[in-house]
């Protein structure tokens, strides 16, 4: 593919984006979609040896090509897309992931239809947790931890200077959180936090 083709594809990706956060701008984390740095940023964060992960919110799928980059298999990738538009924008893209169209609050539920996914290693988050009550983050969070092996991670970007997850979450879950910095050039700017239990 060309670089000309490529930056006609990115185009019409982020006019879609952008055309489901005008329809809905309350439910989607961002204007535009996530940036190379910082889709990097989050791969990098996955522990050595990650094999089977879970991306939630994917969008146009940024993060799944960065995954696949990595040398994440399409088997062992299961993608979660509550957007209709995006969730078939990404079936279309990735063929060979397993697309679920669906509410992360679910994902064991997600995990039992694609038994070639098992207990995974990273779960992958572009939630936009700031806008999410704290019951449904303690929901979201708790399926992950669900699905996760022991040792697995959490990690989700933020556009602010804290956690995005709230403190008494955090708690009841009992998880631990640290930052593995920022994605400077993404628009805007993100920081990588990686939750363990």
């Amino acid at each position: 593919m060309t670089d000309v083709e490529t930056g006609v594809r990115e185009h019409v990706h982020w006019a879609i984006f952008f055309r489901q956060w005008l329809k809905n701008p309350l439910r989607m984390a961002s204007v535009v979609p996530s940036g190379q740095q910082l889709a990097r940023r989050m791969v990098n964060a996955m522990p050595q040896g990650t094999r089977r992960v879970i991306e939630l919110g994917a969008g146009t799928g940024v993060m799944t090509q960065a995954l696949i980059r990595h040398g994440i298999a399409a088997s062992d990738l299961l993608v979660v897309e509550l957007n209709e538009a995006l969730h078939a924008l990404l079936q279309r893209r990735f063929p060979g992931v397993a697309v679920a169209c669906s509410d992360a609050r679910h994902l064991r539920e997600l995990v039992e239809l694609s038994p070639d996914i098992g207990h995974v290693d990273a779960v992958l988050s572009s939630l936009g947790l700031l806008a999410i009550p704290k019951d449904v983050q303690r929901d979201i969070l708790a399926s992950a931890f669900d699905v996760l092996r022991p040792g697995g991670v959490f990690i989700q970007y933020t556009y602010g200077l804290a956690s995005p997850l709230d403190d008494s979450v955090a708690q009841q879950l009992g998880l631990r959180c640290r930052s593995t910095g920022w994605a400077w050039r993404n628009l805007p700017p993100a920081q990588v936090f990686v939750y363990t239990r």
